[in-house]
């Protein structure tokens, strides 16, 4: 850590702190079922309109054998749920999803 923060500074950024959900996506025992590469193309597909709709925030596909992907989305931790819930890999058993609420601050970004 280069720079000390202060107490006013780390209250300050907490104040702007907005509700968010984050959903870890994992690979499932069916990963590589018959026509999973279509699925997963659909899947794919699904995260980058959920992205471009701005329900996605942050995308995040992880190279992994058991992570698949992390997203960051603007909805509760609920309609997350329900929302990747019906994603086609998910339904296909191919990967397990986990949403937990967390909070975010507006503004950050992954850089460039």
């Amino acid at each position: 850590m280069s720079e000390a923060v202060t107490d006013e500074q780390i209250q300050q950024l907490a104040a702007t702190a907005r509700p968010y959900s984050v959903a870890q996506l994992r690979w499932a025992p069916d990963r590589h079922q018959e026509g999973a590469d279509a699925i997963e193309f659909e899947h794919q597909r699904r995260m980058v309109s959920l992205r471009a709709e701005g329900v996605i925030a942050v995308l995040c596909p992880v190279l992994s054998d058991t992570v698949a992907g992390i997203a960051v989305l603007t909805l509760s931790a609920d309609e997350a749920g329900e929302l990747m819930a019906a994603d086609p890999c998910v339904q296909a058993g191919m990967m397990t999803v986990e949403v937990l609420p967390c909070l975010g601050f507006p503004g950050d970004t992954i850089p460039a």
